[in-house]
């Protein structure tokens, strides 16, 4: 059904890099959510009343706050696509990022009133304490859970829901690994969260007329649980983007793929991402060359690296040329020292940007290093260790370290 309607509706359907490709997509999936969605609601909803259903009800109204979660991602893309201006140079992208974070929050405060209701039809008196709201949002708090009747109309309506809820994850997660999309694969885990809660409403329909425990109410409050794991589980991922999220080990792996692809440059470091949406990221690193080759060369080789980064994986770059000296011994031996010596005092930790300032017999020896997160090693600690093990070795020299986070490498 998506490809049919996106062959209708968006031109150059399969170019997936194109910014406004990737945003009628966000909207085409987002119109479909909210027709399929509200289509859930409504026959949940009525079969829940119609057979006194609690968990359906309850069911029922996961799909109407998926319905606006649908709408608040259609919406997001669209205004994503917003070009840049004086106030927002870097676009509008993380307005997606955003949206996500307002879905998720709707998400959460319908699964918590959800797990109230159903809370309340397990147990009536809690109503009467004031740590809840005495005025309940559902008909059904404060009364005892009514029995169900396990019809064949209302498993189907249940079984119809798990099938399309199905397809939803389906199309959802498809389409957000082709144009990388944080809210549409929250929103494809949502789907299919909700295809194993409709199948314990199932069960709890199928159990409630063999037993007096209030099976089907129970069975509420497991879909609520859904509900909000869903909820916390989209908000963490949406907060990590908008806090500044690592970017992944395959865009690192090729990013460095591309750099070295252009010679004379023989290594990076420093590397760097920022992202301002989907499609809206800016790069800075550290690319390495031999400081004796000439200087006009180097410049054309960082330039023509910088174009073809951005060209293939859609960015903005900026590299900054190291110059390093790759024809003396001294400082070979010292580099292979070093990384030696660090990795001795822990296997994560990185150096580079290695030289000698003043001279190999009596100078001062400059290089950075990186120190992962989590490292149980204060800076001037780790500084006081690595300059001691190299006076030991080259007394002639003094040490000048700069410790570093490591961005990425």
């Amino acid at each position: 059904m998506i490809k049919i309607l996106a062959r209708i509706f968006i031109r150059n359907s399969q170019n997936f890099s194109d910014s406004e490709v990737r945003s009628k997509y966000g909207v085409l999936c987002g119109a479909v959510g909210i027709f399929f969605n509200f289509l859930l609601f409504s026959s949940k909803l009525v079969a829940g009343i119609f057979f006194s259903s609690v968990a359906v009800i309850a069911d029922a109204f996961n799909n109407l706050s998926d319905a606006a979660t649908s709408l608040i991602q259609l919406l997001g893309f669209k205004l994503s696509l917003k070009e840049p201006d004086a106030e927002h140079p870097f676009g509008h992208g993380r307005i997606e990022y955003i949206a996500g974070l307002i879905i998720s929050f709707i998400i959460l405060l319908m699964g918590f009133e959800l797990f109230r209701t159903s809370l309340f039809s397990i147990f009536p008196r809690l109503a009467d304490f004031n740590f809840f709201d005495s005025h309940s949002s559902s008909e059904f708090s404060g009364n005892a859970p009514a029995d169900v009747d396990s019809s064949f109309g209302l498993l189907f309506v249940l079984a119809g829901s798990i099938a399309v809820k199905f397809y939803m994850f389906v199309y959802n997660f498809l389409i957000a690994k082709k144009i990388d999309s944080a809210s549409m694969r929250a929103a494809a885990k949502d789907s299919l969260s909700d295809t194993f809660s409709t199948f314990v409403v199932i069960i709890s329909v199928l159990l409630s007329p063999l037993t007096d425990f209030p099976i089907d109410a129970l069975a509420g409050c497991v879909v609520s649980c859904f509900i909000l794991y869903t909820g916390f589980d989209s908000a963490r991922e949406t907060v990590a983007l908008l806090l500044g999220k690592a970017p992944s080990e395959e865009l690192v792996d090729r990013i460095e793929e591309e750099l070295l692809k252009h010679p004379p440059i023989t290594a990076m470091h420093d590397l760097i991402v920022h992202d301002y949406g989907p499609g809206r990221r800016m790069i800075s690193l550290h690319a390495e060359v031999p400081g004796d080759d000439d200087i006009f060369e180097l410049h054309e080789a960082i330039d023509g690296a910088e174009s073809a980064i951005a060209r293939k994986i859609g960015c903005s770059v900026v590299i900054h040329m190291d110059p390093v000296d790759v024809n003396d011994p001294h400082l070979a031996e010292i580099k292979s020292f070093l990384s030696d010596l660090i990795s001795r005092i822990d296997s994560a930790l990185t150096v580079h940007d290695v030289r000698i300032v003043g001279g190999y017999k009596k100078g001062s020896l400059l290089f950075d290093v990186v120190k992962p997160f989590g490292l149980d090693i204060v800076d001037g600690e780790l500084k006081k260790m690595i300059s001691s093990a190299v006076r030991k070795s080259y007394p002639q020299l003094r040490c000048l370290i700069t410790v570093e986070s490591p961005f990425l490498r």
